[in-house]
């Protein structure tokens, strides 16, 4: 029985390894591009020098690191903190979720769609933030109250350079647009484009930290881009936008 068991070791060890590697890859995944890669690869790099100084017997470094490892959990804590935050608001989108009418959602994005497509036309600029699972109230304390339905000509007449509030993002939430004038987070990626501009960099920067999809119509060429998940998707046609939007903002929202 013992020697029995023995034979399947290897299979266990080999599950063992493949079940690390996968949690390793998924991990990778989840930061690829963003500065929390970089500070992933210097722990790395720094586990990598702890072992060498044990086996070479420097005592005071041995003994720095020793303390600055012993809180590696918490460090990683922090450093993945938005990470582990959008994580947490997928899964509970996914568990918890009801069904929205799907209908709504597509008169919703038309809406959108016809917006970008008459700024774009126009070389007006432009940031329109969906949200989704994560709240995005903390963004909202600066912005100007609005809650209305979602239409083409209240989003443009917004965004006319001689509005009030034309500068900063409009928000919507949970089918309609409820503030506007709200300033955003800037990106710190340092691999993001340097040619990108303001709005550009405020539409990733804010989906780095949090799971709301950003619209963008550049002032300069008229171009229209989707920001999600600190990644951007620039010169979408009408079409493209529609098809990307009804990814995005699929029939699953939270309540």
């Amino acid at each position: 029985m013992v020697a029995s068991l023995h034979n399947w070791q290897w299979l266990v060890d080999l599950l063992d390894i493949l079940l690390l590697a996968y949690v390793i890859y998924r991990l990778m995944l989840l930061v690829k591009g963003s500065m929390a890669a970089r500070v992933m690869f210097g722990l790395i790099v720094l586990l990598a020098c702890h072992s060498l100084f044990q086996l070479t017997g420097f005592q005071t470094v041995n003994w720095l690191l020793d303390n600055l490892l012993g809180s590696i959990v918490l460090v990683l804590v922090i450093i993945f903190q938005h990470d582990i935050r959008r994580a947490l608001v997928a899964l509970s989108r996914s568990r918890y979720g009801k069904e929205r009418d799907s209908e709504a959602t597509s008169a919703l994005i038309e809406e959108l769609v016809m917006a970008a497509e008459g700024l774009a036309g126009k070389k007006i600029g432009a940031l329109m933030v969906i949200e989704r699972g994560m709240s995005l109230d903390t963004y909202m304390a600066v912005g100007t109250e609005i809650d209305a339905k979602v239409t083409s000509e209240i989003i443009s007449s917004i965004f006319l350079p001689y509005s009030p509030i034309h500068d900063g993002a409009v928000i919507i939430q949970r089918g309609k647009l409820t503030r506007a004038g709200c300033f955003l987070p800037l990106t710190q990626n340092p691999d993001v484009n340097k040619a990108l501009g303001t709005r550009h960099r405020a539409a990733i920067g804010l989906t780095e930290i949090a799971d709301a999809v950003v619209i963008v119509v550049s002032e300069e060429t008229g171009r229209i881009s989707v920001a999600v998940g600190g990644k951007i998707t620039r010169d979408l046609e009408s079409e493209t936008l529609r098809r990307v939007l009804s990814r995005l903002l699929e029939a699953r929202w939270l309540t």
